[in-house]
């Protein structure tokens, strides 16, 4: 196996690079901002690139985010090749957050069995600028299904003061997991979902399943903010939330969750958790739904509630049913609301476990040109049997470190990731990018310094492919199930 390319190389080699990936022109987002600096012309928008290197990682067989021989640009002959993709950096779209993964209590509980040096070395990997640099993480407000136990941070009776209320579960390793991962990236950001509500909030009186008891919702906003003011206070401060993992399913009662109607959503957001956040001033946005693309009729809908959008400012979507584009249906309504992808994880039961990057790569390059500003991966690191967990599902961690070696292994979303995190700076801007070969998906940006960056996913046989940028031309020969990070200035 050729050994992975180090952030701190790749930035050298590139001048710091930008991961994009693009799916076919029958669902690229129609609306864009065509943005020029001051003075640009149409004439001098049609510029060549500034250097006529571009530099390439690849992910194929047994390499794994491997450098490339660079290519070059040319003079772009009049007869075009057959399979092309036209770039576009004038027309641009959403700005980027970043990429990561969710900090379960499974995936705190995990990384916290490492030795420290492992585990510092691993979080380098992970966090740290000049690596992977992934800069979004999940919390979990209480106990997932991806858990060691089954916990809210107020247990019992019916405790409407809140005299109960503790985080002191969180602080054995769930916050010293955060603080390391924040050492390694101070610029994380991290936003929180609740699982379920303490049971004694819901008419089923458990975490498991059920629904919440709607006398209860300002008690439930005062928890929330506990949680919030909690976690600052150990130096772990939140910048976004959502009010519920899945509001659209209570898992049959075989784990943490509650099911929230769509009344109950605006009216807990717009009448409590909102003017309560709002007159402590905490800054923390809420992200309305966290749920599957085919709600997307649910977020118009909520989103037209006026009083509603005061306090709510984006949307997070998981991608376990529906289509990506569902996203783009939303965002031609409400195109002022920010898009965020904040769940989707291997089963590590899969044969292509290790192997299935080209699935997450084209799940990205969807996902990304379907306005999302951020991607968030599941569990970032769990044990060889998908523990600890007590819910139903076969999920597999981002890395799996072994129970008993303590042996890591990086999954196929792992290296995925890794084409587009390691390249995309925050701030960085998507641009149009177009393609006929409908077997290829694609996304191109361009970071904040001007550097752009386009990764390509190829499921299928190898091919070779042509790039064109105004007058220009590169040729580039894709392997067979690859993933192709190329980079320029």
């Amino acid at each position: 196996m050729t050994h992975p390319t180090s952030r701190r190389s790749f930035l050298e080699l590139s001048a710091m690079g930008l991961a994009a990936a693009v799916i076919p022109d029958a669902v690229q987002p129609a609306s864009a901002a065509t943005i020029r600096p001051a003075g640009m012309t149409n004439s001098s928008a049609n510029e060549s690139p500034n250097s006529p290197e571009i530099s390439v990682w690849e992910t194929s067989g047994d390499q794994r985010f491997a450098s490339a021989p660079q290519i070059t640009w040319r003079s772009a002959a009049k007869k075009p090749s057959a399979d092309q993709i036209h770039l576009n950096p004038w027309t641009k779209f959403q700005e980027i957050l970043g990429f990561g993964g969710a900090f379960t209590d499974a995936a705190c509980y995990t990384f916290n069995r490492l030795a420290p040096a492992e585990r510092e070395k691993l979080f380098h990997e992970f966090f740290h600028p000049s690596e992977m640099g992934l800069s979004v993480g999940r919390i979990c407000v209480g106990s997932s299904d991806y858990s060691t136990k089954l916990y809210s941070y107020d247990d019992g009776e019916a405790d409407p003061d809140l005299a109960r209320f503790s985080i002191e579960h969180d602080r054995e390793y769930i916050l010293p997991m955060l603080r390391e991962a924040r050492k390694a990236n101070p610029d994380l950001f991290l936003f929180s979902s609740p699982w379920s509500p303490p049971g004694w909030m819901k008419f089923n009186g458990t975490m498991l399943g059920g629904s919440m008891r709607n006398h209860y919702f300002l008690v439930y906003a005062n928890y929330y903010l506990k949680f919030l003011q909690g976690y600052a206070a150990e130096g772990v401060p939140v910048q976004a939330l959502t009010t519920q993992n899945e509001v659209d399913t209570d898992q049959d009662g075989k784990m943490p969750a509650c099911i929230w109607p769509q009344e109950y959503e605006i009216k807990f957001l717009r009448d409590h958790l909102g003017p309560l956040l709002e007159s402590t001033g905490l800054k923390t946005k809420i992200w309305l739904l966290d749920h599957n693309y085919n709600l997307w009729g649910r977020v118009v809908d909520s989103l037209e509630d006026e009083k509603l959008r005061k306090y709510v400012n984006a949307v997070a979507w998981h991608g376990y049913v529906g289509t990506p584009d569902m996203m783009s249906k939303a965002h031609d309504v409400y195109p002022e609301a920010e898009m965020h992808w904040t769940e989707g994880g291997p089963d590590y039961t899969e044969p292509g476990y290790l192997t299935d990057w080209c699935k997450w790569g084209a799940t990205f390059s969807d996902v990304l040109r379907n306005w999302c500003r951020s991607i968030t991966a599941w569990n970032l690191a769990l044990d060889e049997r998908g523990r600890p967990n007590i819910g139903p599902f076969p999920c597999g961690g981002v890395v799996t470190i072994n129970s008993q070696t303590r042996e890591i292994t990086r999954s196929g979303q792992y290296w995925a990731l890794a084409h587009y995190a390691r390249g995309v700076r925050r701030g960085a801007r998507r641009f149009e990018s177009q393609s006929a070969a409908a077997d290829l998906r694609h996304v191109a940006l361009e970071n904040p310094d001007g550097q752009k960056v386009l990764v390509v996913t190829n499921p299928g046989p190898a091919k070779t492919i042509e790039l064109r940028l105004a007058n220009k031309a590169a040729t580039v020969s894709l392997k067979n199930n690859s993933l192709t990070t190329l980079t320029w200035k």
